[in-house]
């Protein structure tokens, strides 16, 4: 018995200096080797206490869908070009691809299409003459996996953009078919933030047409096969932004998929602006260096999201796959494309449908409310266990304490976040913590009453309790890992605090309070119980 006692003291105590250290960083400032050698994280607050952005986006899957059909479309047509498949018509419609060629080249162009585009089944067909006419459609399960696909790369697309630009403990999760929920603590600027997460990044290298770019700038008909898009320049002695027509060829020779690496670079022969410098993949740079070799002397321009930022004459072949993005950045502007090009492009735009902007007044506010209701909530618990079991009563009190303190513990050694309905879980894992203790207190009363003995009384006591105590948590846990799996940010938040406070619960409401028990009966022997 005492053997046994010793070891549970030394674990109780083991856990609490852990649970101590873990928490000392909340509380105070380490400096110095403390720094050095102890945990150094504070708990982490959400964005309910800490403030921040609250942002709900939603993901333009048509728009996504009529991106696939040109570059598809786009695809097709050089294929059947290389193939030499002669086409009398080619159409795209939403969701599939109309030909028109001579019959005696029906076999090579079902071949291509079953060779390289096993995304296509062939749909109504007919003869006419010598010509055949067949429609190409998307299958529906590719249909709906590239859709599927979309918002898993815009979740990761998302999430790496916002891990490198230093938010801690964002929440980043997918709401409904094509929506997405991010949540970001803390955060100092928000329309920059905005601006970040919401770029779609689509970068492209298109061909300048010069020879058609004054009629068309000027109110003249857009030729076939050409976009007229805008400029961005800044003035560098103003800074101020301006914009002016460009017309380029719509087939791009170069996308930003082929990007290995950006950064920023500072300056340059004529410029002490920053820039961001790109370099493509091992394929990306064998397109870059044939596309620069095929077109000397022409402008090559530098298109992201419909924007041109610079649009440079090709003095000679570039080989080596680096190019440079300059069109009057600020430092802020280059460090975030350098982040959006590393971490890709969106698969689609994104629309904002919620943005919320939660002050760190109100997060101080919700926190100072949040403590003095679970302050004044244990104040009224431990009156009403001093005043209704006495010396037991502070005896649960104790193991009420210890709760509390592994809890906060095991959040910061976790790196858990602490939410508005996290301090609501705290209050009630004190509430279901002073329920076991009521109920074991009450099974060892009907104990005394039997004229047992008081170990006897204690003993019979835990062990007739424990099962209700069990049943209970067991439930509640259960419970709370459902609302975990299943639910989404403030339920979350609850749900963690309540799975960690009925693991904890179980253990300082018995074994932590029957070892303080059993310490009192080894070491006075008492013939009756303050209970």
């Amino acid at each position: 018995m005492l053997k046994s006692l010793k070891l549970r003291v030394i674990l109780i105590l083991v856990l609490l200096v852990v649970s101590v250290i873990f928490c000392l960083p909340s509380v105070i400032d380490l400096k110095g080797a403390w720094k050095k050698y102890l945990p150094s994280e504070k708990i982490h607050l959400g964005l309910d206490l800490k403030g921040g952005m609250h942002l709900l986006l939603e993901l333009d899957t048509q728009k996504m869908m009529q991106n696939l059909v040109d570059r598809k479309f786009n695809n097709f047509k050089d294929a059947m070009i290389r193939d030499n498949i002669r086409f009398l018509g080619l159409d795209k419609k939403e969701n599939s691809l109309s030909v028109v060629i001579r019959s005696d080249q029906k076999e090579k162009l079902y071949n291509l299409v079953g060779k390289e585009f096993s995304d296509l089944k062939a749909g109504v067909s007919r003869a006419e003459g010598d010509n055949f006419h067949v429609e190409f459609v998307w299958l529906e399960k590719e249909m709906v996996n590239i859709k599927q696909n979309a918002v898993h790369q815009a979740l990761e697309t998302i999430r790496n953009r916002v891990d490198q630009f230093g938010v801690s403990e964002p929440v980043i999760v997918q709401q409904g078919e094509n929506q997405i929920l991010v949540q970001l603590p803390g955060i100092q600027d928000p329309e920059r933030a905005l601006e970040l997460i919401g770029k779609t990044a689509q970068l492209e290298f298109k061909l300048v047409d010069d020879d058609n770019t004054s009629k068309s700038t000027t109110g003249g008909a857009i030729p076939e096969g050409c976009e007229l898009l805008t400029m961005r320049g800044r003035n560098r002695e103003t800074g101020i932004v301006t914009t002016t027509p460009i017309l380029l060829k719509k087939q791009a020779l170069l996308t930003g998929e082929l990007l290995s690496n950006a950064k920023i670079g500072i300056g340059g022969e004529f410029s002490t602006e920053p820039r961001v410098d790109i370099e493509f993949n091992s394929e990306g740079a064998r397109i870059f260096d044939k596309i620069t070799g095929e077109n000397v002397g022409k402008k090559i321009a530098i298109v992201l999201d419909n924007t041109v930022y610079s649009a440079p004459v090709v003095k000679e072949r570039i080989s080596g796959g680096k190019a440079q993005i300059s069109g009057g950045f600020s430092m802020d502007e280059a460090k975030d494309l350098a982040i959006v090009l590393r971490a890709g492009a969106l698969p689609a735009p994104v629309k904002v449908v919620q943005n919320i902007t939660i002050g760190p007044t109100l997060g101080q506010d919700s926190i100072r409310k949040g403590v003095q209701a679970t302050v004044v909530g244990c104040a009224f618990v431990i009156i009403f266990m001093i005043f209704y079991y006495r010396l037991s009563g502070v005896i649960a009190n104790v193991a009420l304490l210890l709760n509390l303190i592994y809890l906060l513990g095991a959040f910061s050694a976790l790196k858990a976040t602490m939410t508005l309905p996290g301090i609501a879980g705290i209050a009630l894992t004190i509430g279901m913590g002073v329920d076991s203790n009521v109920l074991i207190f009450e099974r060892i009363r009907e104990e005394l009453r039997l004229g047992k003995t008081v170990r006897a009384a204690v003993e019979g006591g835990y062990t007739k309790a424990w099962v209700t105590i069990f049943d209970s948590h067991i439930t509640t846990l259960i419970t709370a890992c459902v609302l975990f799996i299943f639910g989404t940010g403030p339920i979350k938040g609850f749900a963690i605090t309540l799975i960690i406070g009925m693991i904890i619960n179980l253990f300082t409401a018995v074994f932590g309070s029957k070892a303080i028990f059993d310490w009192i009966l080894i070491r006075f022997k008492p013939r009756k119980l303050s209970i």
